[in-house]
């Protein structure tokens, strides 16, 4: 397989981009320092002890001998202080001092770096249609989702090393609820759920023998039907535990989002944005989505609306658009979690006592440093969804034609075209060494095993599961916060 060519080109000048260009010219950079997102600075000691009529020093501290040492009591003012945090914009200068920025920016710069590539590489293949090429937006689009589970799991253990509170205990149990949640769906009938993955696998187990056969192997298949499965539900528990806090920091930025919209339009397109995990959820299920688009009911006489491969595709395009949509809707999210600082002094404003200056300080400035770690719990989701149906349309041999039939393939015309691609490559490869025909045929008898049945299978169910994960998480983060907490 080549890969000699424009892919080869593209990916040098992306490389390049990402050297050289984005850190001067951040992608990310600029989501928040585009002057619409406005933060609340932290009031110093002298603007509280005016607020509070100490303007004293004697009067602000009280100094007492405890052991020959001098113990200075902490400044405190009253939590009913008339205070107004002043609101700035974010300028670039300020997102030096932001907690996981490095990881915000690397991940969102390279995520838009790897959309461009597979753009491009769409085009190139649906104008001249390579076949000896690899497709190396699969490369991009991989590297894209192993960073994105690298900074969940970093953030998830971050939430492990707090020793107060019960953000590990809540980790832990959303993981063991999607593990039993994940063997609960495995165990669904493809007449509910469609998503291939007991063809998929009967496919890669038959596929898997004839290449150690060949090889000279005996063997029952690479893995039981039960440890495939297995396997796959403790992948899921560990992307549940991942999407935990994301959903529940997800549903309360929905609520202050909300109080925030005042147009009609804005307020609609967020409630779309919350639902849009459920709505992917839906499109696989066939009783609801498919079985009904694709035999309605109109009469005596059951007409197609359209075929099953244009349904996929279809089904493809709204899983996008519906990414688009909550990345369109970033800033809005971002804004009502900043306005968290004024509103929790709006709280404090209502309970009587005291409170430590320092305190106060820092209630208010963490909500500012912690901001990257919010914005990657939201455009994370967001990014692993959107790279794992790209990867189904390229590995699972889809198409994103509506209006014209697709060139779609059903898995016995896949399985034929792969054997038949497999005999006459050993055919030509007669001539050449030994060598290359033994390294030909292996790569042909690996894309035997690992066909785009498996693929689609596989990467339906992940996808269909990343978008179950979050909306069951936001959905109980909306529950949590709009009855359990204590306004």
């Amino acid at each position: 397989m080549g890969v000699i060519g424009v892919q080869l080109v593209v990916t040098m000048v992306m490389a390049s981009v990402i050297q050289k260009i984005t850190p001067h010219y951040s992608f990310a950079r600029w989501l928040l320092c585009n002057g619409s997102l406005q933060w609340y600075q932290h009031p110093t000691e002298e603007q509280l002890q005016v607020l509070a009529g100490k303007q004293q020093k004697a009067k602000s501290k009280k100094e007492r001998k405890y052991n020959g040492h001098i113990e200075t009591k902490p400044l405190t003012v009253p939590k009913d202080i008339n205070l107004h945090l002043e609101a700035k914009s974010i300028t670039e200068m300020d997102t030096r001092v932001l907690h996981y920025f490095p990881e915000y920016q690397w991940l969102v710069d390279f995520t838009v770096c790897a959309t461009v590539v597979y753009v491009i590489t769409e085009v190139y293949y649906s104008l001249t249609n390579p076949r000896n090429e690899m497709n190396i937006s699969i490369v991009w689009s991989l590297l894209v989702l192993t960073f994105v589970f690298k900074v969940l799991f970093s953030l998830t253990t971050h939430y492990f090393k707090v020793e107060e509170g019960g953000e590990r205990s809540v980790c832990i149990t959303f993981g063991c609820f999607f593990f039993v949640k994940a063997m609960a769906i495995l165990i669904v009938t493809e007449n509910y759920l469609e998503f291939g993955l007991e063809t998929g696998f009967a496919n890669f187990s038959g596929g898997a023998m004839q290449f150690l056969e060949k090889q000279g192997l005996q063997s029952q298949g690479p893995v039981s039907k039960l440890t495939f499965k297995m396997s796959l539900a403790i992948l899921c528990g560990f992307i549940g535990a991942f999407l935990t806090f994301p959903g529940l920091r997800l549903a309360q930025m929905h609520l202050d989002a909300l109080n925030l919209a005042k147009e009609k339009l804005t307020q609609t397109l967020l409630h779309v944005n919350f639902l849009s995990p459920l709505i992917m959820v839906l499109l696989w299920v066939k009783p609801i989505t498919k079985d009904y688009i694709m035999n309605p009911p109109l009469g005596k006489e059951s007409i197609p609306l359209m075929s099953e491969s244009t349904y996929d595709s279809l089904r493809l395009w709204i899983i996008i658009a519906l990414c688009v949509l909550r990345l369109a809707l970033i800033r809005q999210h971002l804004q009502a979690y900043l306005n968290l600082a004024q509103k929790s002094i709006e709280q404090m404003k209502k309970e009587a006592g005291r409170i430590g200056t320092k305190d106060l300080q820092k209630m208010v400035a963490r909500v500012f440093y912690y901001l990257c770690v919010i914005a990657l719990q939201y455009v994370a989701p967001v990014i692993m969804l959107l790279h794992t149906t790209l990867l189904l349309k390229t590995l699972g041999h889809h198409s994103w034609g509506l209006l014209s039939e697709p060139s779609y393939m059903s898995p016995k015309e896949i399985t034929e075209a792969s054997n038949s691609v497999k005999s006459s490559t050993l055919v030509a490869n007669e001539s050449k060494k030994l060598t290359v025909a033994q390294i030909t045929m292996a790569l042909d008898g690996l894309q035997n095993v690992f066909t785009p049945l498996l693929f689609r299978g596989l990467l339906s169910f992940l996808t269909w599961w990343i978008a179950a994960c979050l909306f069951s998480t936001s959905l109980f983060g909306l529950f949590y916060h709009q009855y359990l907490t204590i306004a």
